[in-house]
C-alpha cells in the first residue's frame, strides 16, 4: 500500500497517452460492422459524432458534456492545470475498450463509484491521486481482459437463446406458483413454491414474516454468494502483482459484492415498481423513434401546413375551400385514398427491406463457418467435436415472446400454428430456416446490423447510470426493513406501464386478441401479465441466474474451478 499512497509528480507509465486500439469487434459472435462503412471508434467521440435525436432528450447529467466534466473532476482534476484548452480524456485515461464512445460512459460509472465510495474516506487522510490511479489501471487491467474473452462468446446465442430461455423459466415457475388448486396441507406461500422449483442457493432459506431469522440468514447467503462470485472474478481478472495484495482484493470486492451488485440487483432493481418504469421507459424510446405522422389524415393536414409556411396557399383559397377541404378529408373517399397510400408504401419499404436483407445475406460467409462457442479460456481450449450452431428460427427468444403474450392460453391454435410452421422451415422439405438457410442467414444478418454492440453498448450504459445512479451518486444503502410504498403508487406505475405498452399496440389487433372491445378488459389483461415481475424476491432468481451465465461464458474458469483453487493456480498456497 506504500506504493499507492506516495505522492506522484507526473502521471505513471501506464496513464500516460497512447493511441486506441483499433476495434476488434469482429469475432462471429460479435455483431461485425458493414462491408461499406468505416469504424469510428478509434477517435474521439466527442469531436467526430454529431448528436442525434435520442442523446439531445437525455437529462443534462447524463449528456456527453456534463459525463466528461465528471470524469475530468474526479479521475483527473490535475490534467489541465496550467493549460487553457483541456486535452482529450482518452490522452489521459488508459484506454478500457477499444471504443471511446464505450470508455466515456465507464469512466463515468468509475467516477461516481470513486468519488462516493473511495474519496469520501481517502480525501480525508491524503488528496493525492496515486491510490485512484491504481484503481483507473486495475479497473483499464480487468475491462481489456473481459473485452478479449468476449470476442470468444456466442454472444447471438447467449443474447436471443440462453437468456430469454432463463426469463422464459421465471414466468413459468411464477405462473405455476400462483395458479389455483395448490393443495393447502402442502404450499401455503407461493414463494415457497417458487424457490421449490426454482431453487438457487443465495436466496435460500425463504424468508418467512412470521420467523424473522430466516430474512436475516438469506441476507447473509446472499452476501457470501456475492463475495464469491466477484472474489472468482478478480482471481481471473486481476494482475498478479495486485492479486497477491489481500487489502487491495478485499476492498475491490467489498466494493463491487456490497455497494455494486448488494445496492443493484438486491436494492431496487428487482423491485416489480422498478421494472414496471423501466418498461415506460423503453416504450416512450420506441414510440420517440416512430413517425409521428402515420395516418392519412395527418399526412393531407401536413402538407397544407408546410405549403401555408412557404406561402403555397393563398388565404382565399383557404378561406372559401375552408369547408369544402375539411368536408372532403373527412368524406369516405379521401380517407379510403390515403389508407391505401400508406399501405402500398409500407408494403413497398418492407418488400425493399426484406429483398436487399436476403440478398446481403446471400453474400454474408456461412454462419457456421462463423460462430464459435470457444470462450478463448486455456480450460475451454480442448480438442471437441466440430461445432455447429443452432438454427436462429430455434432460439429461445421467440418462445419467450408468445409466453409474454400468453399466446398459448388465449389463441392454441396460433401458438401450434406456429410451432409447425416452425418445424417445417427446420426440417421441411427447404430447410430455409435450418443452419445456414437462407432465412437463418437472413436473421443473422439482421442481428449483425441492428444489435451491433459498440453501437449499442454506449447508450445501455448510459441509461443503466441514469437509472441506478440518478443524480451522478450512488444510492444510499438499502435498509434491512425499507420503508413500504403504498399500494395506490404501485398500482399507479402499473396501470401507466400496461397503457404504455397498449399504445403500442392497434385497436384492431387488441380487439382480436383481447375477445372485447373495452379498452378497460385490455388494461387489466396486460396488467395480469406485468404480475409476472410484481415479486421482488423472485426477480432475485432471475437476476441472479443471468449474473452467473454470463460471468460463466466471459469467464468459463468459474465453472471448472472454485475460488480457492483459482488464487492457488494464480499466487500459489494462501
Amino acid at each position: 500500500m506504500s506504493r499507492m499512497t506516495q505522492p506522484s509528480l507526473k502521471p505513471p507509465q501506464y496513464l500516460q497517452p497512447r493511441p486506441k486500439a483499433v476495434p476488434t469487434f469482429s469475432s462471429t459472435s460479435i455483431a461485425t460492422t458493414p462491408r461499406s462503412t468505416t469504424p469510428q471508434f478509434s477517435r474521439p467521440s466527442s469531436c467526430t459524432r454529431q448528436p442525434s435525436p435520442a442523446r439531445s432528450s437525455t437529462p443534462s447529467d447524463v449528456s456527453d458534456r456534463a459525463t466528461a466534466a465528471l470524469v475530468r473532476r474526479v479521475l483527473c482534476p490535475h490534467a489541465h492545470a496550467g493549460s487553457t484548452e483541456p486535452r482529450p480524456i482518452n490522452e489521459l485515461l488508459p484506454p478500457l475498450t477499444s471504443s471511446n464512445d464505450i470508455d466515456l460512459q465507464l469512466y463515468a460509472i468509475i467516477a461516481i463509484v470513486v468519488k462516493d465510495l473511495v474519496q469520501s474516506w481517502y480525501g480525508k487522510i491524503t488528496p493525492d491521486q496515486g491510490f485512484v490511479e491504481e484503481i483507473v489501471r486495475i479497473v483499464a487491467h480487468c475491462t481489456t481482459q473481459l473485452e478479449s474473452r468476449l470476442r470468444g462468446v456466442d454472444l447471438e446465442s447467449l443474447v436471443f437463446d440462453e437468456l430469454p430461455e432463463l426469463m422464459e423459466n421465471h414466468i413459468n415457475v411464477y405462473r405455476i406458483s400462483h395458479q389455483a388448486g395448490h393443495p393447502p396441507s402442502l404450499f401455503t406461500d407461493s414463494r415457497v413454491i417458487y424457490h421449490n422449483l426454482n431453487p438457487h442457493p443465495a436466496l435460500s432459506p425463504v424468508p418467512n414474516p412470521a420467523n424473522p431469522s430466516t430474512a436475516k440468514e438469506q441476507q447473509d447467503h446472499e452476501a457470501q454468494y456475492r463475495q464469491l462470485l466477484v472474489q472468482g472474478a478478480l482471481a481471473i481478472l486481476l494482475p498478479t502483482e495486485d492479486l497477491e495484495n489481500a487489502c487491495l482484493r478485499t476492498l475491490v470486492a467489498d466494493v463491487i459484492a456490497d455497494s455494486i451488485l448488494g445496492n443493484s440487483i438486491g436494492g431496487r432493481i428487482c423491485e416489480g415498481w422498478f421494472i414496471w418504469s423501466i418498461i415506460t421507459t423503453f416504450v416512450d424510446v420506441v414510440k420517440a423513434r416512430m413517425a409521428p405522422e402515420t395516418t392519412g389524415e395527418e399526412l393531407e393536414v401536413g402538407t397544407r401546413r408546410r405549403l401555408e409556411k412557404f406561402g403555397l396557399l393563398s388565404r382565399k383559397s383557404k378561406s372559401t375551400d375552408g369547408k369544402s377541404s375539411n368536408h372532403s378529408r373527412k368524406s369516405m373517399f379521401s380517407s379510403l385514398f390515403w389508407r391505401i397510400l400508406q399501405y402500398f408504401y409500407l408494403a413497398f419499404v418492407t418488400a425493399r427491406f426484406v429483398i436487399f436483407g436476403l440478398v446481403t445475406a446471400c453474400s454474408e460467409p456461412p454462419r457456421s463457418l462463423t460462430t464459435s462457442r470457444t470462450p478463448g479460456s486455456p480450460i475451454a481450449a480442448k480438442v471437441e467435436p466440430p461445432f455447429k450452431p443452432r438454427p436462429i428460427v430455434s432460439f429461445k427468444v421467440f418462445p419467450l415472446i408468445s409466453d409474454l403474450l400468453d399466446v398459448p392460453s388465449r389463441m392454441p391454435w396460433v401458438s401450434g400454428a406456429l410451432a409447425l410452421l416452425q418445424h417445417q422451415l427446420i426440417h421441411g422439405p427447404l430447410r430455409v430456416g435450418a443452419t445456414d438457410g437462407i432465412l437463418d442467414q437472413y436473421f443473422h444478418h439482421l442481428i449483425q446490423t441492428h444489435f451491433h454492440p459498440p453501437s449499442l453498448l454506449p447508450q445501455i450504459l448510459q441509461s443503466a447510470r441514469r437509472i441506478l445512479f440518478p443524480h451522478s451518486t450512488l444510492p444510499p444503502p438499502s435498509p434491512s426493513s425499507p420503508p413500504p410504498i403504498l399500494e395506490e403508487e404501485i398500482a399507479a406505475v402499473k396501470r401507466h406501464a400496461a397503457d404504455s405498452l397498449l399504445s403500442l399496440i392497434p385497436p384492431a389487433v387488441c380487439k382480436q386478441f383481447f375477445a372485447t372491445k373495452e379498452p378497460g378488459v385490455w388494461r387489466a389483461e396486460v396488467e395480469r401479465e406485468l404480475d409476472v415481475w410484481r415479486d421482488a424476491y423472485m426477480n432475485r432468481h432471475l437476476a441472479y441466474a443471468v449474473l452467473e451465465l454470463v460471468l460463466v461464458r466471459v469467464l468459463p474458469e468459474l465453472a471448472e474451478k472454485s475460488v480457492q483453487d483459482l488464487l492457488r493456480d494464480r499466487i500459489g498456497d494462501i
